[in-house]
């Protein structure tokens, strides 16, 4: 039987198990759970407990499908809304001096996801880097992302952009207990994937985060993920249309089944891709107060928080999309919509194309809707935050041969199997069967090595120059990685000609410059 340890944090005490040279404690309340008064609420304190809290098993994971909460093969987490836990995994060994602290933030549009997957474990992160690792639930979907401040009254009031707060109330927590389990409340990174990634570009705009954390790590971040607050009242009450209860909507709200809440939510949710390829209904909302402008506003505007940055994208992110997950805009039909909404003006359409050769065949169709989400938004985070604070961009490549022959290549998340070493689990080699498992073990060195350095001193390795718009520096991850100079350049110019999100007067693009990182 594995030993256990005791830790206690400013509620209680809780005891982790020790499972060989780490210690990991699981489903630790950061907040009340969000049930009955609190329901729709901004996240409150966790009540004070008694004695020993059993923190060896998780608990559950907010509110979703439960094809979104798979664990393994035939094992699913249960859901609730009583999910505001988080995770922390330390060295069994004590240290002299407080250990730098990573908080990562799952993805999953903001309607599914689990801390509890074992490819976010973050154990291979801390037995290499020596430092406390931590994984946050969040309220999702409805629940989390639907404003439906325009249903309070004096009796039932309902607070805006719950998922965000409840983000933010997890960094608190970090604040006042990680020392206990050996962290540094003072040098603490936030990382995030997809949403999780749109999650920390949000952060780094949102006043109540600031001081929170020290630097910050967004993996493919669709970083202009929000919506005004009209478009949000919109579409709380298309919701309220569909549960039918526009009568009374402040009670059914604070009373109707959660399940049939995620379900009204999810059909809100396919209104929304219909009309708006590429935007989701369930997101944070420009409310004027907890997030006073858009995430891509407040990074033009200098007004986002000016930590270290590591800001990247991979290199064929619609591919996922497209074969498995058929939501966003990676065919003609919607990619023309798309085009049209960003920019109706004759010529645009024409000038965005011109980057894609073969469009609308579907390969350059799926490009195009990869692109717009994730590249996008990616480079002007870059472009932007770079004026005010070191600024690194990568564009992971590096692509198993199974994966290349299925028409994936370096597909949305698959750089995630690189950032917390799962090249050696049984999922790993599978995935490396038809060969490329000493490539991804190099990507796995090149990007640990990378993330955990920015962790513990607030910049990479050498190797990697920092992203100006002058040079636009760009890590290329791959079997032998390498920095390049304007890597997106043709495609970069053509959504800026669109949308203008770029420097008016661009850098001349320079020389290719080929150096192993």
């Amino acid at each position: 039987m594995s030993a256990q340890t005791e830790v206690q944090t400013a509620a209680g005490t809780v005891r982790g198990r020790v499972e060989r040279d780490v210690v990991r404690w699981r489903a630790i309340p950061y907040a009340a759970p969000p049930v009955g008064d609190l329901r729709l609420r901004a996240p409150q304190p966790v009540a004070k407990w008694t004695g020993v809290r059993d923190a060896t098993q998780y608990a559950n994971a907010s509110v979703q499908g439960r094809k979104g909460a798979f664990l393994r093969p035939r094992v699913y987490q249960p859901t609730d809304e009583d999910c505001l836990t988080l995770n922390v995994v330390a060295p069994r060994e004590p240290s002299a001096a407080p250990r730098p602290v990573l908080v990562f933030i799952h993805g999953g549009g903001y309607t599914f996801g689990t801390s509890a997957l074992e490819l976010y474990s973050g154990v291979g992160l801390v037995r290499r880097g020596d430092i406390v690792y931590v994984s946050v639930n969040y309220r999702l979907g409805a629940l989390g992302y639907l404003d439906f401040t325009q249903f309070s009254t004096p009796e039932r009031q309902f607070d805006s952009n719950l998922g965000l707060r409840d983000q933010v109330a997890a960094l608190d927590w970090v604040q006042h207990n990680i020392s206990a389990f050996g962290g540094d409340p003072d040098n603490v990174t936030i990382m995030g994937e997809s949403a999780g990634g749109a999650a920390v570009t949000t952060l780094l705009a949102t006043p109540a985060a600031k001081g929170l954390f020290q630097r910050a790590i967004a993996q493919s971040s669709p970083a202009d993920w929000a919506i005004s607050r009209e478009e949000a009242a919109h579409w709380a009450r298309e919701f309220v249309a569909i549960l039918g209860v526009t009568d009374d909507p402040a009670n059914a709200l604070a009373s109707v089944d959660a399940q049939d809440f995620r379900r009204a939510g999810n059909r809100v949710a396919n209104l929304c891709l219909k009309e708006r390829p590429g935007m989701l209904a369930m997101v944070p909302v420009v409310d004027g107060d907890f997030l006073p402008e858009s995430p891509i506003s407040a990074y033009a505007n200098g007004n986002a928080t000016a930590v270290p940055l590591i800001c990247g994208s991979n290199h064929d992110e619609g591919t996922l999309w497209a074969k498995y997950l058929d939501v966003l805009p990676t065919n003609p039909e919607r990619v023309d919509l798309l085009l049209k909404q960003t920019n109706p003006e004759p010529g645009v359409k024409e000038r965005i194309v011109a980057a894609y050769p073969g469009y609308p065949a579907v390969d350059d169709a799926i490009r195009i809707g990869g692109d717009y989400l994730f590249l996008r938004p990616t480079l002007a985070v870059c472009d932007a935050h770079s004026a005010h604070a070191p600024t690194y961009n990568y564009r992971y490549d590096f692509a198993p041969r199974l994966l290349n022959r299925i028409g994936l290549g370096a597909a949305h998340a698959t750089e995630m199997f690189a950032v917390f070493g799962f090249g050696n689990t049984a999922f790993g080699r599978s995935l490396t069967a038809l060969g490329g498992r000493r490539g991804l073990r190099a990507a796995t060195e090149t990007m640990q090595g990378h993330w955990l350095s920015f962790a513990k001193y607030g910049a990479p390795l050498t190797s990697w120059p920092a992203y100006t718009t002058e040079l636009r520096r760009t890590l290329v991850i791959d079997a032998t990685s390498r920095v390049v100079s304007d890597v997106n350049a043709d495609r970069r110019l053509a959504w800026q000609s669109a949308v203008g999100q770029y420097d008016a007067d661009p850098a001349t693009i320079a020389a290719t410059t080929n150096s192993v990182a």
